[in-house]
C-alpha cells in the first residue's frame, strides 16, 4: 500500500547572507588560499596569480549557467536536478554520481590540508618539534574520525562557529596581506624584496597552454561557490536571492584569490629560491603573517585555516552522503545505504561509508604509493576537480538547451555567447588535462577521474530502468518535471 502521508517540508526562512555563508563555508577561502596555490607553483612557477585570474573568467562563466538556472528551479540538489530537468533523468543521476566523487576526493584533500596546517601549527608552538610528514597523515584521518562524529551528529550550532572562524580568519588574511604589500611597497620587506609585477607573466620555458594545468588548482580554489543552490527550498527569496549569493561570491572569491596569490608569490619572491620556498611552506599566509608582522599572526593564521579545512571536510562529508542516501532511496544504490537513525535523523551508514572511503584513499596514499602529503593533496585535488568540471560542463548544456533551444525566449539571444565560452573554457581545460596523457604521478590524476565517471555511466547503464524511475521521481517530487518539457 503506498503511504499517502506527506513527507515534512524544508523551512523557507533563510536570507541572502546565510545563502552567501553556505557558499563561503564550502569554498573555505582561507584554506584555499594556504594551500591551493602550491599546485600552479609546481607547473607555472612565479604566474601562480595568472591561473588564478584565467581561473576568475572561467568560474564567473560558468556562474552564469547557475545564475540562470536559480532563477528559474528552486531545487536542493543543484546539478542532481538541474541537469536531469533540462537534459534527462539519467544524466541527472551522472552528475550526482560525479558530484559525489568531487565530494569524496576534496574529502581527501581537506584531510590533507588540515594534517599539514595542524603539524605546522603544533610545530610553531613547540607541541610536536619537526614533525615528519607522516604526521600529516595522523592528524588527517584523525579530522577524519571528527568529521565522521559531527556529520552523525543532528547537532548544527558546530557549523556556525565553523563559519565565524572562517569569516575571522579571511579578515585577518586580508589585513596581513596588506601589511605585506605595504612594506614591499615601501622597501621594508625582509630580504629586500619589493612589489614584483612578474607575477603576472610566464617565466621562461613555460607556455601559455601549461596556464590550463595550473587553471585546475584555481578551479579547486573556487568549488563550493555554487553551493547556494542547495539553498533553493529554503531561502526566503530564492529567484533573487540565490542567484545574487552565487554571482557575489563568484566575482569575491576572483579578486580576493588573485589580489592574494599575487601578494603572497612577491612576498616569498619570484627568484626560483622564493618559489621553491612557497611550495614547501607548511602555511603560506601563516608563514607571511610570522615573517611581515608577528609570530602569533602566523599562527592564528594557520589555526583559523586548520579549522577552515576541517570544516571543509565535515561539508563535503554531509554531500557526499546525502547524495548516496538519495542513491540507495530512489533504489539505485546498495540496499540499506539509505537508512536514517532512528534518534539522529542522519543517514549514519551513508556517513560512515563515505568518511571510510576517503579515509582508505588517504591511508593508499599513504601506505601503498608513498606519496608525502602535498602530493596527496594535489593528486586529490585534480581528480576531484576534473570530475568536478565535467558537472560544470552538463549543466551548462543544460542552460543552453533551456534557455535557447526551448522556444521560451526569456532571455536576450546574444547571452548564448556566455554560456558557449563557459564550454569552451571548461572543455579545453579538460582537454589539456589529459593530452598527451600525463606520465608518472601525474597521471593518477586524470586517470581516476576518468575511472570514476565510468564507474557511473557503467552503473547507471546496468541498472538503467532504476536510474530513470529515479531521475523521474527526483524531477516529480522537486516540482521540475512541470517545469520544463523534458
Amino acid at each position: 500500500m503506498q503511504d499517502t502521508t506527506e513527507a515534512p517540508k524544508l523551512r523557507r526562512e533563510l536570507s541572502i547572507w546565510e545563502a552567501i555563508g553556505i557558499s563561503l563555508a564550502l569554498m573555505a577561502p582561507s584554506m584555499a588560499a594556504n594551500i591551493n596555490p602550491q599546485g600552479p607553483a609546481t607547473l607555472v612557477g612565479r604566474a601562480v596569480p595568472l591561473t588564478f585570474i584565467m581561473a576568475t573568467v572561467g568560474v564567473l562563466l560558468v556562474a552564469y549557467t547557475f545564475v540562470r538556472l536559480t532563477q528559474r528551479f528552486n531545487h536542493s540538489g543543484s546539478v542532481y536536478g538541474f541537469v536531469g530537468a533540462t537534459l534527462n533523468p539519467r544524466l541527472g543521476i551522472l552528475a550526482g554520481w560525479a558530484l559525489t566523487g568531487t565530494y569524496v576526493f576534496y574529502g581527501v584533500v581537506t584531510a590533507m590540508a588540515f594534517g599539514r596546517f595542524a603539524s605546522t601549527f603544533l610545530d610553531s608552538l613547540g607541541i610536536w618539534k619537526s614533525p615528519t610528514d607522516s604526521a600529516a597523515y595522523i592528524l588527517g584521518l584523525i579530522a577524519l574520525v571528527g568529521v565522521w562524529a559531527l556529520a552523525i551528529s543532528p547537532a548544527r550550532n558546530g557549523t556556525r562557529i565553523l563559519l565565524i572562524i572562517e569569516g575571522l580568519t579571511v579578515a585577518l588574511i586580508l589585513i596581513v596581506t596588506l601589511v605585506v604589500l605595504f612594506k614591499l611597497a615601501n622597501g621594508t620587506a625582509p630580504n629586500g624584496l619589493k612589489i614584483d609585477t612578474s607575477v603576472f607573466s610566464l617565466p621562461d620555458g613555460v607556455d601559455t597552454s601549461t596556464l590550463f594545468l595550473g587553471v585546475v588548482f584555481g578551479f579547486l580554489s573556487f568549488a563550493g561557490f555554487e553551493a547556494a543552490a542547495t539553498l533553493g527550498e529554503e531561502a526566503k527569496n530564492p529567484r533573487r536571492d540565490i542567484p545574487k549569493a552565487i554571482l557575489g561570491v563568484a566575482i569575491f572569491g576572483g579578486i580576493y584569490f588573485t589580489v592574494v596569490t599575487a601578494v603572497e608569490v612577491m612576498g616569498f619572491g619570484t627568484s626560483d629560491a622564493g618559489v621553491k620556498n612557497f611550495i614547501a611552506s607548511g602555511s603560506l599566509l601563516g608563514d607571511l603573517g610570522s615573517q611581515y608582522v608577528a609570530s602569533w599572526v602566523g599562527q592564528l593564521i594557520t589555526a583559523g585555516a586548520m579549522v577552515s579545512a576541517f570544516g571543509c571536510a565535515l561539508a563535503c562529508a554531509v554531500g557526499a552522503a546525502r547524495l548516496m542516501y538519495a542513491f540507495g532511496r530512489d533504489g539505485v544504490s546498495v540496499k540499506g545505504i539509505e537508512q536514517v537513525h532512528p534518534k539522529r535523523g542522519t543517514p549514519t551508514n551513508a556517513t560512515t561509508a563515505v568518511v571510510v572511503v576517503m579515509a582508505l584513499l588517504v591511508i593508499f596514499a599513504w601506505q601503498i604509493l608513498k606519496w608525502d602529503s602535498l602530493t596527496t593533496f594535489l593528486q586529490a585535488g585534480v581528480i576531484g576537480t576534473l570530475i568536478l568540471l565535467v558537472v560544470y560542463f552538463l549543466a551548462t548544456v543544460g542552460a543552453i538547451k533551456l534557455l535557447f533551444m526551448s522556444g521560451q525566449k526569456t532571455v536576450a539571444a546574444w547571452e548564448v555567447v556566455i554560456p558557449v565560452l563557459a564550454l569552451i573554457v571548461l572543455a579545453y581545460t579538460l582537454f589539456r588535462n589529459v593530452y598527451p596523457f600525463p606520465t608518472g604521478t601525474a597521471v593518477w590524476g586524470p586517470a581516476v577521474a576518468i575511472v570514476w565517471l565510468v564507474v557511473g555511466i557503467v552503473w547507471i547503464a546496468a541498472r538503467s530502468a532504476a536510474s530513470t524511475q529515479a531521475g523521474e521521481a527526483l524531477l516529480k517530487s522537486e516540482g521540475l518535471a512541470e517545469s520544463i518539457d523534458v
